[in-house]
């Protein structure tokens, strides 16, 4: 095979010349390396200044510039993150004054400035001013705008165009990271030579795709306008300088110096061209890829389309859009179509430019709206090739026709019908971490509300915490201002990250205290900037800081909430009056706050999870050596502890005594808040360490010697572009499958883009990738995958996979899907104990969408963890099943020296791909190795003689014989009458599951007999390793302690010990119910008693009255213990619900509606 390439990480920054393999967002940081080698290359002794403010698309910009620190710092660059966007604007403006003085140290600084539209909008004062300003003549000003055109990670779609058209400054319009880099040195150049700050758009789908791209030193060489008459003093910045000076130097001649610069640079290039040209195409950034997309889709090649008679424009500079350029490209054209995304930029400056030509040259002019006023190419979300598609087919058709087509516009119209219809109502939305703070700091007491802000906190808009309605950053709380004065509310609270606080929240508060209202700050102190990537804040800011600062501004009452109310030093310099307070105590500390008038301040501190889990990482934060375990048996299901906790490490296990709980030790963050719900079922693990798989399941020398020896499966062919869409969870590392299957194309000098749909998925919600091969780079146009045209669905996570944007690139006969069905929970499992993911109508649509044998469904996630102790292994071995299926064009020495290169869990990746080819091809091996998992070794009992015989097992231990023949006599009773309808054993299969449930109600004997049985111990041998020790969260109703708010028990901590009063106290259940049982006396005991004779009572009035008419309505009847769940009050609330329901239920059995009587 050929020679791999010898690739570093380093090459993106330090490569001189040949291709690099990097991101949108590399190249930016990218370009002001190459910028300064230019000029020191012209002998020009210049340096950098870079500030901004993050926000996506752009989130991870600074991250980027930080681990680029040491390239930056020795090419004279200096970057300094903004406090907010308008100041960093500032801070540019700066730069370029810098050689207005004597002292100056260099030629000139170039500067960038970088943020995401809504940091466009708050700084266009500062553009403004610095534009009309100008620039330094060796500096120069490139202006990132980070749009978010679908609104996947912001508060509203943005589009910045019009902003920098106020500002008068002209705008630059990439199309892929290529672009980003020949028109940011384009930018500077430009800038330099006009005087304008110059700006560049980066959307998504340009930063946040990668690409190989050719960084050449001479590729670009900005060519110097040599015809256009600058005026006297030139066009750059200086001193003193009028505003009307200014104005009449932008307008007259800046404007015209930079489209001077783009028509002599070629900005504006002809792509395609006609010797009988009749239909041209104006196009721009993304939608340039998607219109040549298009004509692939279409079948029509570029000779195609010269043939046909199409030209296109593909214009580098979007505004101001060169007038000569336009009408060249016009010459001879019949119609033109301005394709560009959002509103129309190009199309109205088109039309403008042609308006006033002669008629008998002036084509048509179509765009957003055709001739008959139809809306075909809309301002609002996105456009897509398919789209695009449909419109160049209908213009194209009047002179031109092919088979392909109608056969790509019919596939179309059917794959939209398609996806039109019925799908399970479940969505995988992003959520809060396992273990985030906001998971319990975003709670509100009954009675009140709350206001969202901008941040991760943002997202508990969509969960159930009275929380409604939000601001702009910095202006958090203002809106109450202008609402207070006509409500008769007298408070509310508003939440605040410490990252808004720093950025501009601060002024918000003070805007508060001025006007006098009522108002709770909830300042979320997680110690980064989480919704980002966890950038620190950027400045120092301190928790006794911010108290401090907040008593000088005049708030009432401040106090500070932490999981660790101990961890401040003595001598902290706290405001005073400050108190310090654990966590557990928001409910009681937030309705105290809201009682007293004018601003109060509640400071949230704790660390962001993510973070946390990162520093533990790192070895920066300690790391405590406590794990949570629940006992499934002694777990009732009812979902408390996930209300409590809000945490999506609380997963659902389908056992034979129904659905329980488990903690995902994979994404557990150690928060322990779940350790809240009223329930004995949680145990803490302190010491010892998580048990890893045996060393056979690793990958020993024999293990290694059948890897070796597994077939090298075909590669596909990628003369034509091959497409893998990626499908997975937020959160879980499956956007590293793309990063390494893009860097292995480029180490085999493969034609690769990628792009990774993140934004706010990041946080548990759906990502998914789009990575796209062909054997040259120019034969790739939209770095994200068209509808239909998917080769391969690589589906990490199933519920992905099977969204609308999973099934529309999807293709019969065309698509081979790998998909994993492991059942990851959303944050809907939070709120709801009974919520279903629908796992197999999931998998039903991909194989109908696919075709059911271009599918291969793998327990991905259960397998790899069993395999490796972690199940971030998942994604390797999901790559390594689809590899080893001849699905993936790449070589497997390419991939290792990728994962090499990456640098992180080196051996665990590897291994994972090594399982997953090995799955693929004998997975008896793979299963003989882990062994049958949970459910497989105890499986549910399906026939009716089994789900009887375990019962009646289960019972004789929980009491003896007697009380399992109890069980055993009512439920052939049942069985008996339903015999005598013809009934089936319907009937009988929920009294066997629910008389049961009742009859084995968890007392303090059982919860010990649970504890103590040695298959408890087993598991937690199976689970952990070394020396630990287990400690119960226990409430025992007699001896308890109340909570003073709400006369609820509260739980506390027993050490180990409790282990050996569990083994007495398991022995004295013969006491159970006699009048010798010392617990048989409390409320809940008598309860419990009491609802399984009422239980017995209702069997025996259902068994005299059953009908074909009333058996349905008797089998809902006789399920409702299934909702009798939890312990204490969580006990007594369910059974007062199902209470209600049982009489509605009664009352339709002894008179059954028409609608719910049997069938006939």
């Amino acid at each position: 095979m050929a020679q791999l390439a010898a690739i570093s990480l380093d090459d993106k920054y330090t490569l001189e010349e040949g291709r690099v393999y990097l991101t949108g967002i590399q190249a930016l940081v990218r370009l002001p390396l190459m910028q300064r080698q230019l000029d020191a290359r012209a002998g020009l002794n210049t340096a950098g200044c870079i500030s901004g403010y993050r926000g996506s698309p752009l989130g991870g910009l600074d991250q980027q510039l930080w681990r680029a620190q040491k390239f930056l710092s020795k090419q004279q660059i200096e970057f300094q993150a903004g406090v907010n966007e308008d100041l960093a604007a500032t801070v540019v403006w700066g730069s370029q004054q810098v050689n207005m003085y004597p002292d100056a140290k260099y030629d000139g600084v170039f500067g960038m400035w970088y943020g995401k539209g809504p940091g466009v909008d708050r700084s266009g004062d500062v553009f403004k001013h610095a534009n009309y300003a100008g620039t330094s003549k060796n500096g120069g000003v490139l202006v990132l705008a980070g749009d978010d055109h679908s609104c996947k990670s912001s508060t509203l779609p943005h589009q910045t165009e019009y902003a920098f058209i106020d500002a008068q400054i002209p705008v630059l319009n990439p199309s892929g990271v290529q672009d980003i880099l020949d028109f940011g040195i384009h930018g500077w150049a430009m800038s330099r030579y006009s005087g304008c700050w110059v700006a560049m758009k980066t959307i998504a789908e340009t930063v946040e795709s990668s690409a190989a791209a050719d960084v050449a030193p001479d590729r670009i060489t900005p060519i110097i306008p040599d015809n256009f008459a600058m005026p006297e003093g030139g066009l750059h910045i200086r001193w003193p300088d009028t505003p009307k000076e200014q104005e009449h130097r932008l307008m007259k001649y800046k404007l015209y110096a930079a489209l001077a610069y783009a028509r002599v640079n070629k900005l504006n290039k002809t792509v395609i061209d006609s010797p009988n040209a009749r239909l041209g195409i104006i196009t721009t950034g993304k939608a340039y890829l998607d219109v040549m997309q298009a004509f692939d889709d279409l079948g029509i090649s570029e000779q195609d389309a010269a043939q046909i008679g199409i030209r296109v424009l593909k214009v580098g500079m979007s505004w101001p859009l060169n007038r000569d350029d336009v009408r060249e490209f016009a010459m001879g054209l019949e119609e033109i179509i301005v394709v560009e995304e959002k509103r129309a930029v190009m199309e109205n400056q088109v039309k403008e430019q042609l308006y006033n030509w002669r008629e008998d040259v002036r084509p048509t002019v179509i765009g957003k709206f055709d001739e008959k006023g139809e809306w075909i190419l809309p301002s609002m979300d996105e456009l897509t090739p398919a789209r695009i598609a449909v419109v160049l087919a209908e213009r194209i058709k009047r002179f031109y026709d092919s088979p392909a087509i109608h056969e790509r516009i019919d596939w179309l119209a059917q794959k939209e019908k398609e996806i039109a219809e019925p799908r399970p109502d479940v969505a995988r939305i992003p959520w809060f971490c396992p273990g985030c703070p906001h998971n319990s700091s975003t709670k509100v007491p009954d009675g009140s509300r709350a206001m969202a802000g901008i941040g991760c906190h943002y997202m508990v808009n969509w969960m159930d915490r009275s929380t409604e309605t939000f601001t702009h950053m910095g202006g958090e709380g203002a809106t109450w201002i202008g609402q207070a004065p006509f409500t008769n509310e007298k408070h509310v609270f508003q939440n605040l990250g410490d990252g808004t606080y720093y950025h501009s929240g601060s002024l918000a508060v003070r805007a508060a205290v001025a006007s006098g209202v009522n108002i709770t700050y909830k300042i979320l102190f997680n110690d980064a900037v989480a919704m980002t990537g966890g950038q620190p804040v950027d400045g120092p800011l301190t928790v006794p800081q911010v108290t401090r600062q907040m008593f000088d501004e005049g708030a009432k009452r401040i106090i500070v909430l932490s999981d660790e109310p101990d961890k401040y030093p003595m001598g902290s310099d706290f405001a005073p009056g400050v108190d310090i307070r654990h966590r557990d105590e928001l409910d009681a500390t937030q309705k105290e706050l809201r009682e007293i008038e004018g601003v109060t301040i509640l400071v949230f501190d704790q660390t962001c999870a993510a973070e946390k889990r990162r520093r533990r990482k790192r070895k920066l934060m300690v790391d405590p050596p406590k794990r949570v375990f629940i006992n499934d048996l002694v777990c009732e299901g009812c979902g408390d502890c996930g209300e409590k906790s809000n945490c999506l490490a609380v997963v659902p296990v389908e056992t034979e005594f129904g659905r329980k709980r488990a903690i995902d030790q994979s994404a557990c963050n150690k928060d322990f808040s779940c350790l809240n719900g009223f329930c004995p079922s949680f145990v803490t693990i302190e010491g010892g360490s998580l048990r890893k798989p045996d060393a056979a399941a690793k990958g020993d020398n024999h293990g290694d010697a059948v890897f070796a020896s597994l077939p090298r499966p075909t590669l596909p062919d990628i003369n034509e572009p091959w497409s893998v869409l990626i499908t997975g969870v937020g959160g879980t590392g499956v956007v590293t499958i793309g990063a390494l299957l893009g860097m292995a194309a480029h180490i085999e000098g493969k034609g690769i883009v990628g792009l990774d749909m993140a934004g706010l998925a990041q946080k548990g919600g759906a990502v998914v990738s789009h990575i796209r091969f062909a054997n040259e780079q120019s034969k790739l146009h939209a770095a994200r995958i068209p509808a239909g045209e998917a080769n391969v669905v690589l589906g990490c996570d199933l519920l992905v996979a099977a969204s609308y944007e999973g099934l529309a690139k999807m293709r019969r006969n065309f698509t081979q899907a790998v998909i994993n069905t492991h059942e990851t929970v959303t944050g809907a499992f939070t709120s709801n104990p009974d919520f279903e993911l629908k796992t197999n109508e999931h998998m039903k649509v991909i194989s109908d969408t696919c075709g059911a044998d271009a599918v291969n469904f793998v327990e991905g996630s259960d397998i790899a963890t069993r395999l490796m102790g972690n199940s971030i292994a998942t994604n390797l071995f999901m790559l390594g099943v689809a590899w080893q299926r001849g699905l993936i064009p790449i070589t497997e020495e390419a991939l290792m020296q990728a994962i090499e290169l990456n640098g992180v869990a080196v051996d665990m990746n590897k291994q994972s791909f090594y399982w997953g080819r090995l799955y693929a091809h004998e997975p008896k091996r793979v299963l003989e190795v882990v062994g049958p998992n949970e459910t497989e070794a105890h499986p549910v009992a399906t026939e009716l003689s089994d789900i009887i015989a375990k019962r009646v097992d289960f019972l004789t231990g929980y009491q003896n014989a007697a009380y399992a023949n109890r069980f055993t006599a009512l439920v052939h009773q049942v069985a008996a009458a339903e015999k005598r309808i013809d009934g089936g054993d319907e009937l009988t299969r929920t009294v066997a599951k629910y008389y049961f449930k009742l009859l084995a109600y968890k007392d303090e004997y059982e919860v010990a007999r649970l504890y103590t049985d040695p298959a408890f111990l087993k598991k937690l041998a199976k689970n952990f390793t070394g020396d630990y020790k287990i400690k119960f969260h226990l409430a025992p109703p007699a001896i308890a302690d109340k909570n003073p708010q709400n006369g609820q028990l509260t739980k506390s901590t027993y050490g180990p010990w409790m282990m050996n009063a569990f083994r007495v106290l398991a022995k004295f259940k013969f006491l159970r119910g006699t009048a010798l049982d010392p617990f048989g006396r409390t409320h809940e005991r008598k309860a419990e008693r009491q609802l399984i004779t009422d239980y017995e009572v209702l069997v025996a009035e259902i068994i005299g009255g059953l009908t074909h008419d009333n058996v349905r309505i008797a089998n809902a009847l006789l399920a409702l213990p299934e909702q009798i769940r939890g312990y204490g009050h969580i006990k007594d609330g369910n059974i007062e619900k199902v209470k209600t329901r049982e009489a509605e239920l009664i009352d339709q059995f002894r008179n059954p509606p028409e609608h719910l009587k049997a069938a006939e």
